[in-house]
Formats: C-alpha cells, structure tokens, sequence
C-alpha cells in the first residue's frame, strides 16, 4: 500500500506548474454553486448569456461575471452570434479535476482493501 501512494505522491509532485495553476483555477470555478448550476444549463448546449441569467435571481452583470471567471478557467468558451453572445460547455478542463480525484479513489481503494484483509485475518 505504502509503494502506491508513494507512486501518487510522485505523479502529483510531477505536474507540471502550468497544469497545476489551471487545475486551481478549475477548482475555483466549480467552488461556486452558481457557476456549478451554469456548467450544468450548458451541458445541454450552448446558450446566450440572457437565456442563462433567466435561471437566476440576480442581475444579468452579475451572471456575465460567473461566466468571466468560468471563461478564464477555460469551461466556457463565448462567441458573437448577431445580437446575441452563445456561451458553450468546454468540459476537457474537468479532466484535471477528474485525475486528482482518482488519484484519492487509488488511496482509498487500497486502504479499504488493506482493512478488509485485515477484518478478514482477525479471530
């Protein structure tokens, strides 16, 4: 057990600088229940930014905020289409954050395996 985390702790150390700071900004991002609740309106496609802030009770400034801070942790992409801006869901940044939790699923894995064994040796 000892030799595979020693292995994660490796894998995580050797991340590079560049992974680790997008990784952070990922984490930020979905920290918000807000920004969480519009990854999950652009799951079903893009959307303009009038029709994502009618999910919400706060002003529409405030939704294009959320939708900056998801821009810049790279989860939205935005483009012009006439009058309107169309927001869509870019989910490959959540890959990051889907590698550092299986990293813990490994952990967790072996050490519910080592206590079963454990139980499983006891009178």
């Amino acid at each position: 057990m000892q030799a595979r985390i020693n292995q994660t702790a490796m894998r995580l150390r050797r991340g590079t600088r560049a992974h680790r700071k997008q990784r952070d900004g990922v984490f930020r991002a979905i920290a918000d229940p807000t920004r969480r609740e519009i990854l999950g309106i652009l799951r079903s496609g893009p959307c303009a930014v009038g029709q994502i802030a009618e999910n919400f009770r706060m002003s529409r400034p405030a939704v294009s905020k959320h939708l900056r801070l998801l821009s810049a942790a790279g989860l939205v992409t935005t483009r012009q289409a006439g009058t309107w801006r169309l927001c869509r869901l870019n989910a490959k940044p959540l890959r990051a954050v889907n590698d550092w939790l299986q990293d813990y699923a490994l952990f967790w894995g072996e050490s519910l395996r080592s206590l079963k064994s454990y139980m499983e040796e006891k009178p």
